[in-house]
């Protein structure tokens, strides 16, 4: 199996070298390069072709969020992205999210659940840490009803409707199967059955979609 390909972005020295002293100890992940901006970021990704981008939300010239926009705007070769802040700010984790990015996560975050998130990421999960994905689901919380359907929404069954508000309230699939006296394997169908309805990328986009439907 190949190693895990990492690019590093961050405009503080001594958190590109920690993050990278973490992950380059791990053998089945490569920290391919590092940036300073958020242009040399975009560049890096697009000549580097990385697995995974850790980006930092606040860099000079271009901001993280715009320069995951400009990462994830790769046709069929775009890197997964985690941004990386020590501001878990909700206008922060919504744009980051909407603008497709796999996972956010504060940097305080200890080694080995940075490391975990990096392969769980690639493996094709998401990845919020629990105050992000507690501001996140206040925010959505704090949402008025309404909003423009997601396309697809008109074909949910309602056992998948409730499924869905509860994924956009920010429940595992554990804690959805609890809720619903369902078998956990019987939730992650009706999670790949909503991503597949809605037409979306993952299931922090489930998330955003049931944010801006305004799902109760």
């Amino acid at each position: 199996m190949s190693a895990i390909r990492v690019l590093l972005a961050d405009d503080q020295p001594l958190v590109l070298a920690g993050l990278r002293t973490i992950l380059a100890a791990e053998p089945d992940i490569e920290v391919v390069g590092q940036a300073r901006d958020g242009h040399e970021a975009v560049r890096l990704a697009r000549e580097l072709r990385p697995d995974l981008v850790l980006l930092d939300v606040r860099m000079p010239r271009l901001d993280g969020v715009a320069a995951a926009c400009q990462i994830l705007a790769a046709d069929g070769s775009a890197p997964r992205v985690v941004m990386l802040t020590t501001f878990d700010l909700d206008e922060y984790v919504y744009a980051a999210l909407h603008a497709g990015a796999s996972g956010f996560l504060v940097k305080d975050i200890p080694d080995d659940q940075l490391v975990a998130g990096v392969r769980a990421v690639c493996r094709g999960d998401t990845l919020l840490a629990p105050s992000v994905s507690r501001r996140l689901v206040e925010a959505y919380v704090r949402r008025p009803p309404g909003g423009s359907s997601a396309p697809g929404a008109d074909t949910l069954t309602p056992r998948e409707l409730e499924v869905w508000r509860l994924v956009a309230a920010g429940l595992s699939n554990g804690e959805i199967a609890a809720h619903l006296y369902l078998g956990e394997a019987t939730v992650k169908t009706h999670v790949s059955r909503l991503i597949a309805k809605l037409g979306a990328r993952d299931r922090i986009q489930l998330v955003v979609l049931g944010y801006e439907s305004g799902i109760r």
